[in-house]
């Protein structure tokens, strides 16, 4: 961790701070496009087809694609949609100020880079696969059919279960209506993702279960490798919460006074220039200042 550690003391200056916000924005952004190409207008319409995460477009030039699919949005717009939207947007929040700015900027632009590098590794076995499943089809039609898959949903969901790893044992309302921990709720989303996987497998064929669980799980890496990197300096609430106890014993312990008058109650922090004396005499560590250390009576048995 050493190395993590550099790179926040030297780049953490340049974390973008409430980064969930601009993720929240290219949603928006993408729904009014997609809005707008479907009440007919063409220029949006063109705009996502130039958009989408093409690999084989991108190989020829247009690099614009490689930020752009940012904007794709991850189904029709609805107020479902905008009450996700918002729980991500203050689930986001709440790692950010946990984690701190620059961690979760990495989780988050590492989540992005995993999902282009899917994108490669999905062209690449479309070229391989294509060839012997769908020969008839061009390698750059099975490309542009298939870039429609990559998207921010999947970015959103490492979100949350970040979210679930980091606070298993906070309450959410399952479908609005059911309590449920969001360690339950998380695993029940992987569970969802691992059925869409074998569903695409039975009833799209081989390629696109392929395209499917290259697109899910090279979306999701960043959980885990985040999480892996980070394992041995990851903190949980319980334990930020716990460190911050012990902080405050320390701070507590350090303002105990080692000096203390049997008699007048006179320390160190009172009476900063005072002298203090044990008594030979008397049984047991009886401290006294030096007005009291020859006028008090000794102290025998315990009285």
């Amino acid at each position: 961790m050493l190395w993590f550690y550099k790179m926040e003391n030297k780049y953490g200056k340049y974390a973008i701070p409430n980064l969930t916000r601009y993720l929240i924005i290219c949603y928006a952004v993408g729904y009014a496009l997609e809005l707008s190409a479907g009440l007919g207008g063409t220029m949006a319409a063109g705009f996502l087809s130039y958009m989408t995460l093409d690999v084989a477009a991108i190989l020829h030039g247009q690099i614009w694609r490689l930020v752009t699919w940012l904007l794709i949005p991850p189904g029709a717009p609805s107020i479902f949609i905008l009450i996700t939207l918002y729980c991500y947007y203050r689930i986001g929040n709440m790692l950010e100020s946990t984690w701190g700015t620059f961690r979760y900027n990495v989780f988050m632009f590492s989540g992005v880079i995993f999902t282009i590098l899917g994108a490669f590794v999905l062209y690449l076995l479309l070229a391989v696969m294509g060839r012997n499943i769908w020969a008839t089809v061009p390698l750059e039609s099975l490309s542009a059919m298939t870039s429609y898959m990559f998207s921010t949903y999947y970015v959103s969901m490492s979100i949350f279960l970040a979210f679930a790893i980091t606070f298993p044992d906070i309450q959410m309302l399952f479908m609005f209506v059911i309590p449920i921990k969001t360690k339950i709720l998380g695993g029940i989303y992987v569970l969802m993702m691992i059925y869409q996987i074998m569903q695409t497998f039975r009833y799209s064929g081989m390629l696109m279960g392929i395209a499917t669980a290259v697109v899910i799980g090279f979306s999701l890496l960043n959980v885990l490798v985040f999480f892996i990197i980070t394992r041995k300096s990851f903190r949980t609430p319980s334990q930020i919460k716990r460190q911050k106890a012990y902080q405050k014993h320390v701070v507590k312990m350090k303002k105990l006074t080692r000096h203390k008058c049997a008699i007048c109650g006179r320390t160190e922090e009172t009476d900063p220039d005072e002298q203090f004396r044990f008594c030979s005499k008397c049984e047991g560590n009886y401290e006294y200042c030096s007005k009291h250390i020859y006028t008090h009576a000794h102290v025998k048995n315990g009285q």
